[in-house]
């Protein structure tokens, strides 16, 4: 039952974190927009995009009975070369072009921008959990950072769903430890 309990995270409204991590977890609007105006060099490296099984607290989530086959997509956000947040993305497989019609199309462009720039899509409410070493989403951005053994015992994340016609998508953000370290960037303007 422990190793279960590891997969399964308890995703809640609020979320007591330490105050660092609570400024990141709790901004309104685009995550890429502030991330952005915390670093000089600002991208998205796609680690993948493909189908995949979802998460068991995914798919109530994203209105399905039990796990099943979605589109996933993985991607690292980076501040000047630092990873600073690993994003999961998925979307049912009966979700149509028609929905999303650029989600196929991302690649290492910003999932955030296209939604916040859409006025078709309606944001869902904010959810935040704390994932233990054992959570598959944990495991694979500790993998995708290539970090091995113990590590941080908790990472921070939030999710959200976004609807667009008929489609759902929901987004989970993990916020990486060197989240910490970003300053406001500020520009000297004459």
């Amino acid at each position: 039952m422990r190793g279960a309990s590891l997969r399964q995270t308890q995703w809640q409204p609020t979320l007591n974190a330490p105050p660092g991590y609570r400024q990141w977890l709790t901004a309104d609007g685009s995550l890429t927009a502030k991330l952005k105006a915390h670093s000089r060099a600002f991208r998205v490296q796609c680690l993948h995009q493909t189908t995949a099984r979802c998460l068991s607290d995914e798919a109530a989530a994203i209105g399905m009975h039990r796990p099943g086959r979605v589109w996933e997509r993985e991607v690292l956000l980076r501040c000047d070369n630092t990873p600073a947040v690993f994003a999961h993305t998925v979307v049912p497989m009966s979700a149509t072009a028609a929905d999303w019609p650029l989600f196929s199309a991302l690649g290492e462009r910003s999932l955030g921008t296209t939604l916040f720039g859409d006025p078709q899509v309606r944001r869902g409410v904010l959810e935040f959990a704390r994932l233990r070493e054992g959570h598959p989403l944990a495991q694979r951005a500790r993998r995708a950072l290539g970090l091995d053994g113990p590590q941080e015992p908790i990472l921070y994340a939030r999710r959200c769903l976004y609807r667009r016609r008929q489609g759902t998508l929901l987004v989970t953000e993990v916020f990486l430890p060197s989240v910490l370290e970003l300053k406001l960037i500020t520009t000297n303007r004459s």
